[in-house]
């Protein structure tokens, strides 16, 4: 499997609040993670690198050769879990912390699916025959979207956008969702925060992908983020069968 990885602070913010990670396992599965932290001053960097941390130490730990999606599924949760209590621990114990947390999207890529947890509107898409978004946000204008009250594309411009309704670290327990997808040969599992999807379309992300002169698509999904804006820190993770 190949990965490429890209962190871009964009063409706006003063700081990168975005934090990655990405290792080899046993047998060549590999771990991904993408977090994108919020919070006053340093806060959010703080969470963001918390929970990779946390995140990739527990499932380092945990992972072993032969797990089935139900064992990584468990895995995730509890990685989650943990990463949560410590984040909001140390918010409780520093009050220049207080309120911080982070989104989180975390997939173990095994040779024939992949399994994801997420937290947040940081999200994961299939690309294959299109980008497929496979998560799904949870947000405001998420669920104003599922409750009729909002288009896809009054969404695109709502003022409330970047308000999310779950995060890591921000209360004392948190709830993440799971996927599981099927890879096949040539597949790619994109990771990646808002500060991607808020600037380049789907179709727009499938091109590259499948561009015959793409050497690097993390690097030319930032490129055109910035490009059309760059208004928040980009953060591309990608594993391609």
């Amino acid at each position: 499997m190949q990965i490429f990885c890209k962190t871009d602070i964009g063409r706006v913010r003063s700081s990168n609040q975005d934090a990655y990670f990405v290792k080899q396992l046993e047998n060549g599965v590999v771990l991904a993670i993408v977090c994108d932290g919020m919070g006053g001053a340093n806060a959010g960097n703080i969470a963001s690198e918390l929970a990779v941390k946390n995140i990739s130490d527990y499932i380092i730990r945990s992972y072993r050769n032969g797990m089935d999606s139900s064992d990584i599924v468990r895995m995730l949760k509890n990685a989650v879990t943990s990463a949560n209590i410590i984040i909001y621990d140390r918010s409780l114990k520093s009050p220049e912390l207080s309120g911080m947390g982070t989104t989180a999207v975390a997939a173990v890529v095994t040779e024939d699916f992949a399994v994801i947890s997420h937290v947040g509107d940081s999200r994961a898409y299939l690309i294959s025959d299109k980008a497929e978004q496979i998560t799904r946000d949870h947000s405001v204008v998420q669920s104003l979207i599922e409750s009729g009250k909002l288009t896809q594309e009054e969404a695109k411009f709502h003022p409330r956008k970047n308000i999310i309704t779950r995060a890591i670290g921000t209360e004392g327990e948190v709830t993440a969702d799971f996927s599981e997808v099927t890879l096949k040969k040539g597949d790619s599992l994109l990771l990646c925060t808002d500060g991607l999807t808020n600037f380049v379309e789907p179709q727009d992300i499938y091109n590259i992908f499948k561009s015959a002169d793409t050497a690097d698509p993390a690097e030319r999904l930032a490129d055109l983020a910035n490009r059309n804006g760059g208004g928040d820190n980009i953060t591309v993770v990608a594993v391609t069968k």
